[in-house]
């Protein structure tokens, strides 16, 4: 079997109507979301675009056909989502935190819960809907895997009669504000189901309704980047949802279902920063072209940009390649193949702001101002890639060396897209 990098005439449809989207939805308030005087503000600033995409198919083109989704392939889903992000980044992020908060469901929900959940999201004639996936306690998130019953997740579940009782406090909940600030459609909550077990025998993830009693959204934090994404600060008070609403079993399986989904997102995040690298690139190497400085000649034609520009351009290729191939190893392992994921969110995120600096570097001086170029806002949004969704530092490198650490580790695992030996029997 040869190894084949060439886009079908489907995929290369799909990247000329996404690129077109982008330039004439996205572009237009691109710079109104960034100028936003707060998180909120920028957040809604984006809500017609979101609209517009949740119409054009985007927000269902990563949920199964047999649930009336687009049942979008991972690699269909990571081209759009460059060309996407190439021009703005916090509306496809809101895309993308959906897609995270429906993964549960998606990849671990039984055909009930499937029906029950994601056909709303399918039906959404409005675009109105969002889904929150609430992973992170106020007092952190690095340890959720804690054995140790006194750490990790304070998110608390117990069992009532045909109920779970959810009490916790989470925030960087993306999207779970909803358009009101009130709540979102749907959040599927990472709790234990037990204060005096640890993550092996009680972590757990329930879906969560946003219209019930005992959801509050508390504040909304403003950041410095990809402002027109939502990070609000969630309690859940009391929280009851029907028994049935629990994903899986509590413990290892309850394990399997956070890093799945945390998975589907590592290989993703990947396009997001190819996408803002590409556009500080175009920026960068239109600059070097057209502009002399005083000089006699184009920057280009001297030695060092050019340089800097080729090494800018190879950095950009590796992680588009690497992107692809975590996302095809996803789909074709049903998401146990985690390694290349992983790699690739920490290896594109930091590539990410780094190659942004250097495009920064070749402009000079006029790149640091918010008038005269678009790479300091491309810079601020670069920035938070290796923080979130499972920070570089907190998170996924201490999942690598987990993996490192098995007694089956293979280092040849991710070339070959093989599912580790202690995933097997894991689902």
């Amino acid at each position: 079997m040869t190894i084949d990098f060439t886009l079908s005439d489907a995929q290369q449809e799909l990247q000329k109507n996404a690129q077109g989207f982008a330039e004439g939805v996205l572009r237009p308030v691109a710079e109104q979301i960034d100028r936003a005087p707060d998180g909120w503000e920028a957040f809604l600033a984006g809500r017609e675009a979101y609209r517009a995409m949740a119409k054009a198919g985007f927000t269902a083109s990563f949920i199964p056909t047999e649930y009336g989704g687009g049942g979008f392939s991972m690699l269909d889903f990571a081209i759009a989502a460059e060309e996407l992000s190439r021009v703005d980044i916090s509306v496809p992020t809101t895309l993308l935190a959906s897609g995270l908060g429906l993964q549960p469901v998606i990849q671990h929900g039984t055909h009930e819960q499937k029906e029950r959940f994601l056909r709303p999201f399918v039906e959404d004639a409005e675009g109105d809907l969002l889904a929150s996936y609430a992973f992170t306690d106020v007092a952190g998130g690095a340890n959720f895997d804690s054995t140790d019953p006194s750490a990790g997740i304070q998110t608390m579940a117990y069992h009532d009669g045909d109920e779970w009782v959810i009490t916790g406090e989470k925030h960087y909940t993306t999207n779970g504000t909803g358009w009101g600030r009130k709540g979102c459609q749907l959040y599927t909550v990472v709790c234990r189901t037990d204060p005096a077990a640890g993550a092996d025998e009680s972590l757990a993830v329930i879906v969560v309704p946003g219209d019930v009693r005992g959801i509050t959204v508390v504040d909304v934090y403003d950041k410095i980047g990809n402002r027109g994404v939502v990070t609000p600060r969630v309690h859940f008070d009391g929280v009851r949802v029907p028994a049935d609403n629990l994903i899986g079993q509590p413990g290892e399986q309850g394990k399997r279902i956070v890093s799945g989904a945390f998975s589907w997102t590592a290989a993703l995040i990947g396009s997001a920063c190819v996408g803002t690298m590409r556009a500080a690139f175009e920026y960068a190497l239109d600059f070097a072209r057209t502009e002399k400085r005083l000089g006699t000649v184009p920057l280009i034609e001297h030695q060092n940009v050019g340089f800097m520009l080729a090494d800018i351009k190879m950095r950009i290729e590796a992680c588009r390649y690497l992107t692809w191939k975590a996302c095809h190893d996803f789909d074709r392992t049903g998401g146990l193949a985690e390694e290349l994921p992983i790699m690739t969110k920490i290896f594109c995120s930091e590539t990410a702001v780094s190659t942004v600096y250097d495009c920064m570097r070749v402009v000079g001086i006029a790149s640091y101002t918010r008038d005269l170029a678009p790479l300091e806002r491309l810079m601020r949004d670069a920035m938070v890639f290796p923080l979130y969704d499972g920070g570089n530092m907190g998170v996924r490198r201490r999942q690598l060396h987990d993996m490192f650490r098995q007694p089956g580790y293979d280092s040849m695992l991710a070339a070959r897209g093989d599912v580790p030996p202690w995933q097997r029997s894991v689902r």
